[in-house]
């Protein structure tokens, strides 16, 4: 049985993971700053390793709580994963009060009633391991997630529920789904809930200024100053756990609280975003249309970039430590920091399951959906894709086009992709457009050091040694066959001038062309670069992008690269005709 509720946990976080595109579009309250799938995917990511150790999951969840939502939800299954070994109605009820308690303004209409629905459900009839059960539960979850539109005002203007109670019903299906033993059966989400999960074109959120502010402290247990002040903000929620204290806030002025909480205790633990640049690039975003491109996050894409264009990422995982995060919700920093310290780092696929859930939540939403796929010499990607499609796309809806590529060179298939399908609105021209630049596209990636790729067991240790010694810096270029290796320099002189030269081989200076440089830790050098590449093909659409974190975390710190597709004057033509 324990076995089968670590399952369930893991089933259960990783439908919020598929679904958290879906999350972020709804999210207007408190603020509609569209984070919520970002957070509980952080938020509940303990959970996907947990191994038993109860007092060790509860610290995680502690640390990796963001947003309002992420820490509700993390304050619900430090009780219900410590206690649902035992006892199912103790753990929901232990947890329904734990939630309520951690919020400063708790409301309704949350996912605070989702828990209460749960806790009323389970005291009536308990749980038994069959579907019967498991109908009669998410039934009663339906029915408080549907009730949320109505319970707010803010939830009632926009037309939409509350996008934190929606995850987690997500969340709740999977387990008690998984719990009885029967996972492919779920509906989409989209049709559990018709005319509840798109915006009121009438809705308008109010600027607001300051900070989503997240951090943990370690201060005295009677640290009343702490509470104070932390209580005096805005979305406050205040989580005390032995000597830990983890916060939530709005601010206007994060580096005084963060100033004042550091004389408290030390501070553990620091995350923030700018609430005016999320509303922002909330009310911004891009009508929904019928047709829409997926990619890999693999390809020097971001989550922001995913917001501003409008297409789907298929994260990978990011290892760094005991942490493991989808990459696009990992900072960069982090990540290069830890490496030049000698941590552990390593990357993982989503599972097969996971993969097919966002198969599914892009195909619920959408039309037609063309996935870019990671090239298959690299991940599995493109076989499950195509599985998935065999069995669940009789109207052949869901196109995949094994791109061979990677990093920076899948990137620009993907935007070069999302601006042609944008002027055009005809995928069976997209995909032709797509598989000619996989053919044109080029790339070259310039290492730093080759003590990371043996590490990850890419390049033998001896190799690395005395290519490192020597000071040689290898250039490779993702390929269908793989990572090839294609020169190797002394400096980032060499560098630069072999990357000019690749460019000059394939554009001239009137070229119309799109240009990706990328960075890892190296962001200033990488932009003083751009603006020579600008100067040189001034027709050029030149972006300054960070590498991947899945490439990152293989090359490491001082990476760099040029990706580079000449628009031909046929496609010109196609996209001038089409405007």
């Amino acid at each position: 049985m324990e076995d089968l509720l670590k399952k369930s946990f893991v089933t259960g976080v990783e439908r919020v993971a598929a679904w958290a595109d879906l999350l972020d579009a709804i999210n207007v309250y408190p603020v509609a700053d569209g984070d919520t799938g970002r957070n509980l995917s952080i938020s509940l990511s303990p959970l996907r390793f947990a191994n038993g150790e109860g007092d060790k999951v509860v610290r995680q969840l502690l640390m990796a709580a963001r947003g309002n939502s992420g820490n509700i939800a993390s304050q619900f299954f430090s009780a219900f994963y410590t206690e649902s070994f035992l006892n199912l109605k103790k753990a929901v009820r232990e947890g329904k009060d734990r939630a309520w308690k951690a919020v400063s303004d708790p409301r309704a209409g949350t996912m605070l009633s989702v828990f209460d629905a749960l806790e009323e459900i389970l005291s009536i009839q308990g749980f038994t391991s069959d579907p019967k059960s498991t109908d009669r539960i998410m039934s009663q979850l339906e029915k408080a997630v549907r009730d949320t539109r109505e319970a707010l005002p803010k939830l009632r203007d926009a037309g939409v529920v509350d996008s934190g109670a929606l995850g987690m019903y997500i969340f709740f299906e999977g387990f008690f789904q998984t719990l009885y033993g029967h996972t492919n059966s779920y509906r989409p989400v989209t049709e559990v809930f018709p005319g509840c999960l798109t915006i009121s074109s009438t809705f308008k959120e109010t600027l607001e200024s300051g900070y989503c502010v997240d951090f943990v402290v370690k201060a005295d247990t009677s640290s009343e100053d702490l509470v104070k002040i932390a209580g005096s903000q805005e979305s406050a929620v205040i989580i005390h756990e032995g000597d830990l204290y983890k916060i939530h806030l709005h601010t206007d002025d994060k580096e005084k609280i963060k100033s004042r909480m550091s004389a408290l205790g030390p501070v553990l633990n620091w995350e923030d975003d700018n609430l005016a640049a999320q509303i922002e690039q909330f009310s911004k975003a891009p009508a929904a249309s019928a047709l829409h491109i997926m990619t890999d996050a693999a390809g020097s894409l971001t989550r922001d970039d995913a917001k501003k264009y409008g297409f789907t990422l298929l994260n990978s995982y990011l290892n760094v430590g005991e942490k493991s995060l989808p990459e696009t919700y990992c900072h960069p920093d982090d990540l290069y920091k830890a490496m030049r310290a000698g941590m552990k780092v390593s990357t993982s696929q989503a599972s097969v399951f996971e993969r097919h859930q966002f198969y599914a939540s892009v195909m619920a939403r959408f039309e037609k959906v063309l996935y870019l796929c990671v090239g298959s010499v690299f991940t599995g990607n493109y076989q499950v894709a195509l599985d998935w499609k065999k069995e669940h796309d009789p109207e052949n809806r869901f196109q995949v086009v094994d791109t061979g590529a990677a990093s920076g060179r899948l990137g620009v298939i993907v935007l070069a992709a999302l601006q042609y399908l944008a002027q055009t609105n005809d995928m069976e021209k997209t995909f032709a457009f797509a598989e000619n630049a996989v053919k044109t596209c080029e790339e070259y990636v310039f290492l730093d050091k080759l003590q990371y790729l043996a590490a990850g067991g890419r390049l033998s240790k001896t190799s690395a040694f005395f290519g490192d010694m020597l000071k040689m810096k290898p250039v490779v270029s993702p390929q269908p066959e793989g990572a090839k290796k294609v020169g190797v320099v002394r400096n980032r002189r060499d560098q630069i001038k072999m990357a000019l030269s690749k460019l000059a081989a394939a554009l001239h200076k009137e070229s119309r062309a799109l240009i990706m440089l990328e960075y890892s830790d190296n962001v200033e050098q990488v932009s003083a670069f751009r603006e020579k590449v600008r100067r040189l093909y001034p027709r050029a659409d030149v972006r300054l992008q960070p590498l991947s974190l899945t490439s990152g975390a293989h090359m490491g710190p001082g990476t760099w690269g040029v990706a580079f597709l000449k628009v031909t004057s046929d496609e010109q033509r196609a996209t001038s005709n089409e405007q």
